[in-house]
């Protein structure tokens, strides 16, 4: 004999086995409840400052934009060219750009004003500085020492010079000994080239490669990089604006990640890389910017310190020695330590750094 539900329990029972159903069917479905295909999150905008007219020195850069690295690390990165270092670094303090290429010698001196912003270099691009004195062998220099008694143009706001006094202390010459002479930035290679002076101060990868678009055969230019004679000096650093550090810490070590991988293409496929730099020149030189890219990979970039010590980073004692090489010719109202200008929590580990 069939038994009857009471009436009373039927509409319970209903709702209970709904229930039922309805959180079996959310267990087997656990993410119904969201968005088959979750918004990807918008790319964040840098803005990249160079520290001078886009040339080969732009070529991680320019490689890192061509292959869509930036655009794989969620950045939207655009590049604009600058002026000087100086004007790079004001960009990054004044919040024009977030991001910038500069001489870490002009920050370090930048950050020893008074009430100066917290500017910190993130990654060391330039192992080396790039400060050379370029001379003419027919006007009878072949080496440091044969400097004395010659005239050494010096363009305005040139860097070399302010290490110059500390180089020739270091190889028994008298800064003395050197004359002198001011010249304008524009017209420091067609000087040398026309004998009006014996030598010039500038960056090995600009005066000495564009002298030779002046018609000066190669044999006649003698290069003295400090860096052969005991200048301590780094070079060009990437570097970032304080606010930008505080507010976007992931995109800036993306950032770093994108140049390496630009760095690395551009060291395997030189010629690659000038194809990404032309391309973002009006009328530029392959040719000079080739030769100007050969000479910043063997001089700064893959030297000794980077083959031991992966890129971007800095050696704390070179750093202190190359603070005293400053010294010589700059009176620090505060001495700076090297956390206080260069910020290494942005790097990768070092095995995502290594040359090779």
């Amino acid at each position: 004999m069939l038994m009857r539900m009471p009436a009373w329990r039927i509409p319970t029972t209903l709702c209970l086995l709904a229930l039922s159903i309805v959180m079996l069917q959310a267990a087997s479905h656990p993410a119904s409840s969201q968005p088959a295909n979750p918004e990807p999150k918008p790319p964040v905008s840098v803005r990249l400052m160079l520290d001078r007219p886009i040339n080969a020195t732009a070529a991680p850069f320019a490689v890192a934009l061509s292959k869509g690295y930036f655009r794989a690390a969620g950045l939207n990165v655009t590049l604009a060219p600058g002026n000087n270092t100086n004007d790079a670094i004001a960009s990054v303090a004044e919040g024009r750009s977030d991001i910038a290429l500069a001489d870490l010698n002009a920050l370090i001196r930048f950050r020893d004003a008074a009430n100066a912003p917290a500017v910190k270099a993130v990654f060391m691009l330039f192992n080396t500085a790039s400060y050379a004195i370029v001379a003419r062998r027919s006007r009878g220099i072949d080496r440091l020492a044969d400097l004395t008694g010659k005239t050494l143009g010096v363009a305005a706001g040139d860097l070399a010079i302010r290490l110059w006094p500390a180089v020739a202390d270091r190889n028994g010459i008298k800064p003395g000994s050197v004359k002198q002479q001011p010249i304008g930035a524009a017209v420091r290679e067609p000087m040398l080239a026309a004998g009006q002076v014996d030598a010039v101060t500038g960056l090995s990868y600009l005066s000495a490669v564009n002298l030779r678009d002046h018609g000066i055969p190669a044999d006649d230019l003698t290069v003295l990089r400090f860096a052969d004679y005991g200048g301590e000096a780094y070079g060009a650093a990437l570097i970032v604006n304080p606010q930008f550090a505080a507010q976007q810490p992931d995109a800036i070590r993306s950032f770093i990640r994108a140049v390496i991988a630009g760095l690395r293409l551009t060291l395997k496929e030189p010629a690659l890389a000038i194809d990404a730099v032309v391309a973002q020149m009006n009328n530029g030189s392959r040719e000079l910017e080739q030769e100007r890219l050969r000479v910043l990979i063997h001089g700064d970039i893959a030297t000794a310190e980077v083959k031991q010590n992966g890129f971007g980073a800095i050696d704390e004692t070179r750093f202190n020695l190359a603070l005293d090489q400053i010294a010589v010719d700059y009176k620090f109202r505060n001495r700076p330590s090297a956390s206080d200008i260069f910020d290494a929590a942005f790097l990768p580990p070092l095995a995502e750094r290594q040359l090779n």
